[in-house]
């Protein structure tokens, strides 16, 4: 098979194509043929060696992916040859090498049935922003139908998600882009608000859109940037949830203490492996119901994932990137 192979940690071009055998699943395990695998910000901090949690060397990137399965181990129930499925890491240690390759082996908890109506493509772009998206809005963010939502950075993987599950969930839904391109994604996935947040102003138009009542819940992809300001977007009793931070920041606390707010933060990694079955259950359940619409925002080959990386730590982000192996 071929794959990605890191053999230090170091910048993007330390990822090399290889070739080996296709490994066979164990009586537990499942080979999947991935048609696509996703690239995220964190794989870049695993590769670069920067990540609390290091692989050991050598070892194939990636955690999310979707495909075919093509075997199945003797121990392994309701999985056959042929489902679509699209991967996810679950947190249980269970053994799966990364998705940047045309075949992985993972645990049948690692997998979740791909909907007919969802490319694999798609696929590849739900595990770790869906799976973040789940996570924040409803379990850290506790947000519920009727509040307002404010996504700050909606472009992106995570963003996408987040304005399409808090849409369908009856919540009102304030999304931020910084381009034309990505403030019409934002809004064609459901917002019922889009600003610019490279324009001067922005936080007034926020703060109008909610008639001066502030968000219930700020759902923030670049808390090294916007922090500070969105304390001064929060409803009383609001929560904000950090999702993604490149640095430090100084904040004025009085923010938090005037409307009695909360501050947490997530890292999916955290997540107990029990929680996997709901938030999964969910994101099927929107899949096949066409609210959740994954955006796939540019395709690479597998042999261009140093392109990629560089890609998805850049600006402007819109929708996933994917791997095509």
């Amino acid at each position: 098979m071929r794959s990605i192979v890191v053999r230090e940690f170091g910048a993007p071009s330390v990822m090399q194509v290889e070739e080996s055998a296709t490994p066979a699943p164990g009586p537990s395990q499942v080979l999947v043929r991935i048609r696509a695998a996703g690239v995220n910000p964190v794989d870049t901090y695993i590769r670069s060696g920067v990540y609390a949690i290091k692989p050991q060397l050598p070892f194939t990137p990636g955690i999310d992916g979707a495909g075919d399965i093509e075997a199945v181990g003797a121990d392994v129930t309701g999985w056959k040859k042929g489902d679509r499925v699209y991967l996810f890491n679950d947190n249980s240690g269970q053994q799966k090498t990364g998705s940047y390759a045309d075949h992985v082996i993972c645990a049948p908890t690692q997998m979740a049935k791909l909907p007919t109506n969802v490319t694999y493509g798609q696929g590849a772009a739900i595990g770790v922003p869906y799976g973040t998206v789940a996570y924040a809005l409803f379990k850290r963010g506790q947000a519920k139908p009727g509040e307002t939502v404010l996504v700050h950075g909606a472009s992106g993987g995570v963003g996408i998600g987040a304005v399409q599950a808090a849409r369908a969930h009856g919540m009102t839904v304030i999304g931020t882009a910084g381009s034309e391109r990505g403030m019409k994604a934002v809004e064609e996935a459901g917002a019922h608000v889009v600003v610019n947040h490279r324009e001067d102003g922005y936080l007034e138009q926020i703060m109008k859109a909610t008639h001066g009542k502030g968000a219930d819940v700020i759902l923030e992809m670049n808390a090294h940037l916007n922090l500070d300001k969105d304390l001064t977007l929060l409803a009383k009793q609001g929560r904000l949830v950090l999702i993604g931070n490149r640095g430090r920041i100084e904040i004025d606390p009085r923010g938090i203490m005037a409307r009695e707010a909360s501050v947490v933060g997530m890292v999916l990694f955290n997540i107990a492996p029990a929680e996997f079955g709901w938030m999964h259950a969910a994101i099927g359940a929107g899949l096949a119901n066409g609210s959740l619409r994954p955006l796939v925002g540019r395709e690479f080959p597998l042999a261009d994932a140093a392109d990629a990386h560089e890609a998805v730590m850049g600006t402007g982000a819109l929708g996933k990137i994917v791997l095509l192996p």
